[in-house]
């Protein structure tokens, strides 16, 4: 359990919240929700004490260990695989190092041996003969293969280092669990995993998340930060989203019948107030007049960008061909005579066990870089624009957000440009701020706001949902659902697949699958599952 009394953290002159006391009963899963920089991630430190508050306590139960996802994927590169998961159980762990200096020592004497007996029991009382079987479950089940367990950290790519990092926060059933953004870098088979374990884990979940869906699958409750406070809420994303929306709507109706209210006394007072048989009457309605107050609706500090993809081109049938496509990076396969023909209105998911497959597919599609062999061929009236999942190189100057758009437009009026930025929520001296100081989601936006002023009939996104707050997610899904030219894109976002998606594409070293279906359809479809089980099979066999 944790609960906090009068909690406050500030930054200098911003306040993230103020005098919070909540609660966070053991059992349930939270999911933290709030707009970008609403203190989300501080929040999770704090309850770590990683952060001190500014003021206020936090309260952690008699005995409880907490596990906490770690962000630093270079922290454990001078150790094994194995024990970085081992780890996240730091009593355990310190045990078991004590215990292994103590039997390594050439001089080993009674004293040591009665201290190597205390640690051994020590060591039994918290399964320690069962440790290492348990971190290798963990890490086979996250997509770690055996030949990698006794590695050190530092011979794993990054993608592989975040699922190490999890499994050692999963490990050993910690009675408190904090995981911020856990489904990062994750692919959805893994994701789907999760969601399973984090559903039956028995003890207390608090989780920042922009995937809604594990949001739905997960949490018991939702902790909206808005408005400097941390409001507690029974049920999960969607539950918390629709009934937030109907409060509002009440509370937007309520206001509405108390200005009729008003409306209408102050009709009878104007009317009747020279009579004088009713001024009496008259008097006491405008004393009743003077009580009323519309109900103050605090707007939640929530906002959406305005997303709208057009384009200026109208494209031909035939969008894009590929032929016969190899690529391999670094000596590693990833995709082997991949072909594949696209035409206008298509909307296309790309999905991959391996992410690099299809960043390295689009990079290919834009002509960043260059296939082995094979053929990509885009239509005389295709136009293309792209969102990276790398995107700093974008912005590494010091132009200002305004400028930085401005190279992008040929409309280079001031009004036109912050028009744009106003709708990816840029407004007044926003537009003056230096692009190389700016945030992730702020990037985001830039690109978002670039893509828009493009007006292309092609649209391609590399897991554009990374960095955004769940709100933006929002509007973008929506903008790609209305867009009518033809999209490609790969996410870890379900949602965003499933309502978008009406092809799926995915690709492996040892083949691909190529189906028009949506996602859901795709992922039940018996002949997707059997070749699926094909194409993965050489791959679990390495």
């Amino acid at each position: 359990m944790i609960t906090t009394n009068k909690l406050t953290v500030r930054f200098g002159s911003q306040t993230l919240f103020e005098n919070v006391s909540i609660k966070f009963a053991p059992g349930n899963c939270y999911g933290v929700i709030g707009a970008n920089g609403a203190g989300k991630s501080t929040l999770l430190k704090v309850l770590s004490g990683d952060i001190e508050p500014t003021s206020g306590e936090v309260h952690i139960g008699k005995g409880d260990r907490i596990a906490v996802l770690k962000q630093n994927h270079f922290e454990f590169d001078e150790y094994r695989v194995i024990d970085t998961v081992i780890m996240g159980h730091k009593k355990l762990y310190d045990i078991m190092t004590e215990r292994d200096a103590l039997y390594a020592k050439p001089d080993f004497n009674d004293e040591d041996g009665i201290k190597a007996a205390h640690l051994e029991e020590q060591f039994a009382e918290l399964d320690g003969w069962q440790a290492e079987s348990m971190a290798a479950s963990l890490l086979s089940e996250l997509g770690i293969p055996d030949a990698l367990h006794y590695e050190q950290m530092k011979n794993l790519a990054g993608s592989e280092k975040v699922r190490v990092l999890l499994a050692q926060a999963l490990f050993g059933n910690p009675d408190i669990l904090l995981l911020d953004e856990p489904t990062n870098h994750l692919d959805l088979n893994t994701i789907a995993w999760l969601e399973e374990f984090l559903i039956d884990f028995p003890n207390l979940v608090i989780v920042v998340s922009h995937d809604r869906k594990f949001l739905d699958n997960v949490c018991t409750h939702i902790a909206d930060i808005d408005y400097k406070n941390i409001q507690l809420y029974t049920g999960n994303y969607t539950f918390w989203s629709q009934a937030s929306q109907l409060i509002q709507k009440q509370k937007e109706e309520q206001n509405k019948k108390t200005e009729e209210k008003m409306e209408e006394l102050k009709a009878f007072i104007a009317r009747f107030s020279a009579n004088a048989s009713k001024a009496k009457q008259a008097t006491s309605r405008k004393n009743m007049l003077d009580k009323l107050s519309l109900e103050e609706i605090k707007p939640s500090s929530r906002q959406y960008p305005r997303i709208r993809f057009t384009y200026n081109k109208i494209p031909g049938k035939d969008v894009l061909t590929i032929k016969n496509l190899t690529k391999s990076v670094d000596g590693e396969l990833l995709m082997k005579n991949f072909s594949l023909d696209v035409t206008q209105g298509e909307k296309i998911a790309f999905i991959a066990k391996d992410p690099q497959i299809i960043t390295s597919l689009f990079e290919m599609i834009e002509g960043n870089m260059q296939p082995d062999s094979g053929e990509i061929t885009w239509g005389v009236t295709a136009t293309h624009s792209y969102f990276p999942m790398d995107n700093n190189f974008y912005f590494e100057n010091d132009k200002t957000i305004m400028q930085w758009l401005a190279q992008y437009s040929l409309d280079q009026h001031v009004n036109y440009l912050r028009g744009y930025l106003g709708r990816m929520l840029f407004s007044g001296e926003d537009a003056d701020k230096k692009v190389n100081v700016l945030s992730g989601g702020e990037k985001v936006r830039c690109i978002l706001a670039k893509m828009m002023i493009a007006e292309a009939n092609v649209m391609i996104f590399d897991e554009p949902t990374n960095h955004l707050d769940l709100e933006s997610i929002t509007a973008l899904n929506n903008a790609m659902i209305d867009y009518p030219g033809t999209i490609l894109f790969t996410s870890q976002d379900y949602q965003l697949i499933q309502t978008v998606a009406d092809r799926i594409v995915e690709i492996s070293p040892n083949g691909y699958i190529n189906m028009r279906n949506k996602y859901d359809e795709y992922l039940k479809n018996p002949t997707v599952i059997k070749r699926r089980s094909e194409i993965y099979r050489e791959l679990v066999k390495k």
